[in-house]
């Protein structure tokens, strides 16, 4: 997975420099308020409010806190976007195009091939978690700012219409996005950033690069399913609020304040300057608790074809439902790397220093698995926790419970 120590400023680090942000911090490319968010989503009275969920589906996919200060300030996006990112460079790099935002047959009508479209598809709001401000010109249109949004990660789209162009699907990890090579493609970024960047290839970012230096990027993850999930990312470090409130600011480079001594954060903002990003957490949260696991996209693992989902349902309850418990099929309890055979680098760094126990929803729709994406498929999942576990599973048992964990 690259694991390395590189020197080097990620994103929000880019714009305050490599000292002060290693004493501060920046998905996202992928929450917020400060330390005591992270005991707990202590109040859930307003999450299934259906005007806190609109008002939190509106800041999924169009809020950008602020943000456009790192990519059209610092990191000069707009004028790479506008010089040279076509509408198939940007497909390339995994950004999605949101059809119901375009008119009838436009795309038959455009050249896909010139970065005029793209400011285009932009002035539309047609590409899905980037928002430009484009303005007439003497020479046409202009991309004079641009930001991102959650939705740039954790959203994809059904491919209704050719690939990478469809209906939005909110809440499934965007597997296809090349978040390094997008930020590689800054003239802000040195080659040695460059080379970290590069490294991380399609649906892969890491969060913490911008703090401690380290290189060892993790899986983008589903923002669906979290409603019965104490942990909202691999290590547990917070819930909801908490990681939405850290990518925001330290990662997005919202306007907005994120502290935790844990991990060693302390990003805050002049006084009598607005926090962009606070007053949308409970509504951004609400959204994403009201996410299932979607209907719209296929299942792309399918290694348990053949089995029995009923008797898989048996073997999982006897075997797997100590940790993956309740409707989130997950628990509190945060587990040591050691105990379920995990690669420790990544948790190593976290606030916690343990994994949690992954929630189950929609798993054949999004491989490989693990933080790191180490198992490919859910065979090599089950294989690995009969070997780490002592399980003794047989074969059958084996495609029967994967054929089950295939069903959720």
């Amino acid at each position: 997975m690259g694991r390395s120590v590189m020197g080097g400023k990620d994103l929000v680090g880019l714009a305050i420099g490599a000292r002060s942000w290693r004493r501060c911090t920046i998905a996202a490319f992928t929450c917020l308020s400060a330390l005591p968010l992270a005991c707990g989503d202590d109040n859930k009275d307003n999450a299934n409010d259906p005007a806190m969920i609109a008002q939190g589906k509106e800041t999924f996919r169009n809020d950008t806190f602020g943000d456009e200060a790192l990519w059209t300030d610092t990191l000069q996006m707009h004028t790479v976007i506008s010089t040279a990112v076509s509408p198939k460079a940007a497909l390339g790099l995994g950004l999605k195009v949101d059809a119901d935002a375009l008119p009838p047959n436009i795309l038959s009508m455009v050249d896909l091939d010139s970065p005029a479209t793209t400011v285009a598809l932009l002035k539309m709001n047609a590409v899905v978690g980037i928002k430009g401000q484009v303005v007439a010109g003497a020479s046409g249109d202009q991309l004079m700012r641009v930001g991102i949004t959650c939705a740039l990660c954790h959203s994809t789209v059904d491919d209704s219409v050719m690939p990478g162009i469809g209906h939005r699907v909110d809440g499934a990890p965007n597997r296809e996005l090349d978040p390094g090579a997008i930020i590689a493609a800054s003239p802000a970024v040195t080659e040695q950033q460059k080379l970290v960047y590069m490294s991380w290839g399609k649906g892969k970012y890491d969060p913490r690069y911008n703090v401690d230096g380290m290189n060892d990027p993790v899986f983008i993850p589903p923002a669906y399913g979290l409603k019965d999930s104490p942990h909202a990312t691999f290590t547990g470090d917070g819930d909801i609020r908490y990681w939405n409130n850290y990518v925001a600011v330290t990662q997005m480079g919202g306007q907005g304040t994120f502290v935790d001594d844990r991990i060693g954060v302390n990003k805050t903002l002049p006084a009598g300057t607005e926090d962009l990003v606070k007053p949308k957490l409970d509504g951004l949260r609400a959204y994403q608790f009201s996410l299932g696991v979607p209907g719209a996209l296929p299942a792309i693992d399918t290694s348990g074809t053949g089995g029995n989902a009923d008797n898989g349902h048996n073997v999982f309850d006897q075997r797997c439902a100590s940790c993956h418990k309740g409707d989130g099929r997950t628990e509190d309890t945060l587990h040591v790397p050691a105990n379920t055979g995990m690669d420790p680098t990544y948790a190593d760094r976290s606030a916690s220093k343990k994994y949690r126990t992954t929630p189950l929803r929609g798993l054949a729709q999004h491989p490989p698995y693990f933080h790191d994406g180490s198992a490919a498929t859910l065979s090599a999942v089950v294989d690995h926790y009969d070997q780490v576990m002592s399980m003794g599973l047989t074969a059958t048992e084996k495609t029967d419970l994967i054929t089950y964990l295939e069903s959720l």
